[in-house]
Formats: structure tokens, sequence, C-alpha cells
């Protein structure tokens, strides 16, 4: 299926090469909004060519640093300027940018590029999402068009029926049980080629189109690029329900269509599971009794509703145990008006409930994070687990609603009777909080950033080792020395290429600032040595910040990732695992000139010489060596 809409789109719709120009009919702003806008900007765009592009604005709850960043034109911001691109805003407070797009944008066999991993979810309605970097996005914007590597496929065939208090999100911990990620691992190392999950099987057209959304979020959690289910009569009820049923289309694998892999589950073997805080799947009943100290019911993924319904029935004439905080963040505005008008929101207020803002925040634990000590159960998949993230309990609605009557964990077949629940069909479409440009009504003064200057690799360069994702490395902490560090040292002439400088010099607590060079060698950035797809993932999310990386060494990069470094002008590198303790230890790595580098590279890591295998192919090279994926004005013509 993913192959299908590519090649529909594909100036070779053979999908021959190291990659691909496809058009692009969505594109979807998350975390680096104004940072994406400057680059299309600096393309050339007047107005954005593309079918939807949206930009989400996911800071509801407004402190000193969000106003410092809106004032300053950071890259997380949402600038004004939007409409006028035709590029509409979603305002804060409509709801988390997967299940909102999912109910009021997103469409069956369409292509959509983003910057944000957890829109893994619209693939529950047939459409396919792959994540990009900001340059990237910023040239689909201007251009209608994009290069990616063709995917390969792996089938999760579905059967069975689920049992009473088994939920999407037992499934979907299901499915990491068995260790889906080494699957995607292989077939990323055979190819060197995204790897897209097919749900199929006579189970998939059972479940619904918010079930689907729940099983597809896991895609950026196994490394996986995107995954889909079939379009079908349930997605088409889903978008008459949405009031948007024009913009169903089929989409149907081929018989016979070819797959690396399959893999199969029997829905009615599955059990009430939970991830706990290591990022172990296990049954509930492993952690049965042990007390809980928080539940977040909600956020952008993990949750339909359908199971918001379910845990607000379950909880109905009970109350919060004295030494626990129950938070519910509706997913969507949507979903915020059917529990009020069901009355559901009436009962979880009752229990004790504590209404909270769709910020994107929540999900990240910026603001609510668990309490010291103490337990945390939530709905919404984890943020990639590195060291010193906040770490929680993700279980089902079910499991919560259990935690929340009991004070505990337990098995949610423990309770009576299973709830009956009816989704209503007349759902709220009312879209207020979209901001669109009515004939230039929406004209704003301020005008969006500019775009980053590229800095090109240049002769051989010596980079400071640091193993791990740095240390405050979040948006607060890392952006503003990123973006003063990626200041030239002098003005540079508008069309040359701004040379290599020093970053600025450290600070306390700044595992980004590189040490000094040693005498006759140029200084270049840093060279990140991560171990885990975790590492990698967290860092793909913040490479707009992390501006003195030049280049990451892992063993597995997923081939997303590859390319979002590349088009940073981040190289990426791949060492075995019986090196990387080695490396680790080392304080500096020396680069060959950009012109000597080949599929393999010799690179000296401190006295040791190892040959590491640059994963970049085709244009990615190129995006490498020049520091950017931008380009004139004039060569940008989109895909036919």
């Amino acid at each position: 299926m993913p192959q299908k809409i590519l090649a529909g789109r594909a100036t070779d719709p053979q999908l021959r090469g190291d990659l691909v120009q496809v058009k692009v009919d969505q594109v979807i702003l998350s975390r680096a909004p104004s940072r994406a806008l400057a680059e299309a900007i600096a393309t050339g765009m007047k107005k954005t060519p593309v079918e939807v592009a949206v930009a989400y604005d996911g800071t509801c709850v407004a402190d000193a640093s969000s106003l410092a960043d809106i004032d300053e034109g950071s890259p997380h911001s949402v600038s004004p300027e939007f409409p006028t691109y035709n590029i509409p805003i979603a305002r804060p407070g409509i709801g988390f940018p997967a299940p909102v797009h999912l109910e009021r944008f997103a469409a069956p066999a369409r292509l959509a590029l983003t910057d944000d991993p957890r829109l893994a979810t619209v693939g529950g309605i047939g459409m396919l999402s792959l994540v990009v970097s900001p340059s990237q996005l910023g040239q689909a914007l201007a251009t209608g068009s994009a290069w990616l590597r063709p995917p390969r496929s792996v089938q999760i065939h579905l059967s069975g029926r689920v049992r009473p208090f088994v939920c999407a999100r037992d499934v979907a911990l299901e499915l990491l049980r068995r260790n889906l990620d080494e699957v995607v691992r292989r077939i990323e190392g055979e190819h060197h080629a995204p790897v897209i999950l097919e749900f199929a099987g006579p189970s998939a057209r059972l479940l619904s189109v918010g079930d689907r959304a729940v099983l597809c979020g896991i895609a950026p959690q196994v490394g996986a690029a995107a995954a889909l289910f079939v379009s079908d009569e349930k997605t088409e009820v889903f978008l008459r329900d949405q009031r948007r049923s024009k913009a169903h289309r089929a989409l149907v694998p081929d018989p016979g269509a070819p797959c690396e892999e399959v893999v199969s589950i029997d829905l009615g073997t599955v059990d009430p599971l939970l991830m706990d805080e290591e990022g172990v799947v296990r049954p509930v009943r492993d952690l049965a009794g042990k007390p809980v100290a928080q539940v977040v019911l909600g956020g952008d993924s993990g949750v339909t509703l359908r199971d918001m319904l379910a845990a607000a029935l379950l909880l109905k004439s009970k109350r919060v145990p004295s030494r626990l905080d129950l938070l519910v963040a509706p997913p969507s505005r949507q979903v915020l008006e059917v529990l009020a008008q069901s009355g559901a929101l009436v009962d979880l207020v009752a229990t004790g409930a504590r209404i909270v803002e769709p910020d994107r925040r929540v999900v990240t634990s910026e603001i609510y994070p668990p309490p010291p000590g103490g337990l945390s159960l939530r709905t919404a998949d984890p943020e990639p687990r590195i060291a010193g993230a906040p770490s929680f309990v993700v279980a089902s609605a079910e499991t919560l609603a259990y935690a929340v009557a009991t004070g505990s964990v337990g098995d949610p077949r423990s309770f009576k009777r299973p709830v009956r629940v009816t989704v209503p069909r007349a759902l709220p479409t009312d879209d207020v909080l979209i901001l669109r440009d009515k004939k230039g009504e929406q004209v704003s003064t301020k005008k969006p950033p500019p775009a980053p200057t590229a800095v090109p690799w240049k002769g051989p360069l010596t980079l400071d080792v640091l193993a791990g994702v740095p240390k405050g490395s979040g948006r607060a902490a890392v952006g503003a020395r990123g973006r003063k560090a990626a200041a030239p040292a002098e003005p540079a002439e508008p069309a040359a290429p701004a040379a290599p400088v020093a970053p600025s010099a450290p600070s306390a607590g700044d595992d980004m600032a590189p040490a000094a060079p040693a005498e006759g060698k140029a200084a270049g950035g840093v060279a990140l040595v991560l171990s885990t797809l975790d590492e990698v993932r967290a860092v793909a999310e913040r490479a707009t910040d992390l501006s003195t990386v030049r280049a990451v060494v892992a063993p597995f990069v997923p081939s997303t990732a590859v390319s979002a470094f590349a088009s940073e002008g981040i190289a990426t590198f791949l060492v075995g695992a019986e090196a990387l303790g080695s490396i680790k230890e080392q304080k500096s790595v020396e680069l060959p000139a950009p012109a000597q580098w080949g599929d393999r590279v010799a690179a000296v890591f401190g006295s040791e010489r190892v040959e590491v295998a640059w994963l970049a192919t085709g244009m990615e090279r190129s995006w490498t060596h020049a520091g950017t994926v931008r380009q004139p004005p004039s060569a940008s013509k989109p895909a036919r």
C-alpha cells in the first residue's frame, strides 16, 4: 500500500533509484513550524501549492519561556504569518496535533510529511505520514514535492477478536512485546530503506479508525518510518461522521503484493498489558497491588473516544483516593465536547478528575511530570527513553480506570462486568479554532524568523566526541545556545556559503560546548556516539536545537533519520556494536576531507583508526556536504 501511494505521485512510478521525487499532498507542522516556514520562504515560496498544510500551536499553558519564544521568533513557535501563505493555524486548545489531524484533515491514500513522529497515528485512516526535517518540509511547502527513499513493508496479520477489558492499547503493547523492533532493524540493515508497517488480515477490517490509529502509533518506537491500514467501509463511515465524506478513497493492497516479512497475532490471545518504567512490556498482573500516585487519562495517542467514555462509566460514583491525582487530557476539542454532551465529563469531575489543557508539554512530561517516588500511569505513548527523562507506566484506559478505583495497579477484568459504550454518530465538527486567511484579513506586521545559515563541510575536521544524548537538549535549554552557535562570526555574503565557526564558549553544565581544538587542527563541533534507537530518536527530534552537532555515530539509525540528519548537514555513520564501547571513551574524532568519503570512511577516534559506514545515499550526500537541502528558487520545480 505505501508503494501504491508513492508510485501514483512519483516522477518515476517504478520507484527506482536510491531516492525518488514525489508530489506531497499534506504538510503537518508541529515541532518547528517557524523554521519550516523560514526555509520555504528562503526557497521562494509565495503561496504553498500543497493540498493541505497546517501549523499546530501546541502551547496552551503560556509561561514566561513560551512567551519569550514567540517574541524572539523561536523555530518552535507559530508565526502569525502562516495564513498569508495559505497555511492555516490550529490554535491552542484545539487538541493535540495527531488526533485533531485525524479528525479534521487526514485523508486516505494521501502522502503527508511532518516533523512530528507522533503523527504516525494518522495511518489509521489510510494516510501515509513520513517524518522529515524542517528544511525538507520547507522544500515541500515551496515546491509541492520532496525526495524520499522508496520503502519496504512488514505486514502485521491480525486475526480473532479482542476479549472484554482488552483495548487497542493492549494489542499495541503486545506487538512491542514480540520484538517487532528487531524485525524492522534487520530489514533496514538488509535494504537500507525505510520500513512501513502494513496492518492486514480479517480482524484489521473490524477495528474502528480510532483503534487503528492507536496501533499505528507504535511505529516510531520500533524504528519504522510509518504504519498504514486499509481504507474501507469503516474509514468511509468515520469520514461521514466527521462530515468529510468527499475525502474518502479506497486503499487496499494488490493481491499477491510482496512484503519483506509477516508477523501474525491472534487478538483473542491478548491480555491486559502495560509497559513499565524501564520500557518492558509485561502483563498487568505482574505489578498488581503496587500503589499509584498519578493517572493521566488521554493525551495524543493510545486512547480513543470509546476508551474515554468507557473509563468514565467504570468510574461513575467512585472517588479518587486521597494520595492519587487523576488528570484528564482530552485528545481533541471534539472529544471534549462529546464527553460534555454525554455527561461523561461530569462523571469524571465528580470522581475527582482535573481537566488539563491539550498542551504539547503534557505528553513530554515537561508539565505534570511523574511525582518523585510515585508511580504514574498514562495512556499516551512515551517519548524516547533516555537517561534523565521522566518515566511512567503505559497502559490502557480501562487499566487506568481500575487504578483510580482502587488506588493501585490491577487487572481491569476484576471489575464486575464490562461496560456497554455507545459512541455518538453526530459529532461536533466546528473548526472555530482553525485560523485561516480570509481575503487578506489576517495581516501581520511581524516577519517569520530567517532561515539559519548553512554550515558546509570543508576539508578535514576534528570533532569532539560526546557519548549519549546531550543534557539540557530540550527547546528551552539548547535552543538559544544552538541559535547563537549557528550564527556566523562575521556577516557572510548572501550567495556564498558560510564557513564553519567555533561554537560559543562553554557554560556551566553545557555538554554541547566543545573543548578547545588542538594546535593546528580545525574545530568543527560535536560527534555524538549513540547506543540505542531511543537515543537516535531523541537526537533526530531535536536536531534543529543541536546546531553544534556535525556527526552521529551509532550501530543502528533508521533511514528516515539519516535523511533528516543529512538535510541539516549532519553526517550519519554506522559502527559495529563491538567498537562502540572503545570509541565512547575517546575525546575526539578526526574525519578526512569530504572528497575522500565513500561508502566507508576512515575515522580516527583518539589514536584508534575505525572504518565507519556512511549511511547517506544519493542526493543525501550532497545535502550533508552543503549543510542544507535548501535550493535556489529558480531550481525548484514541483513533481508531475
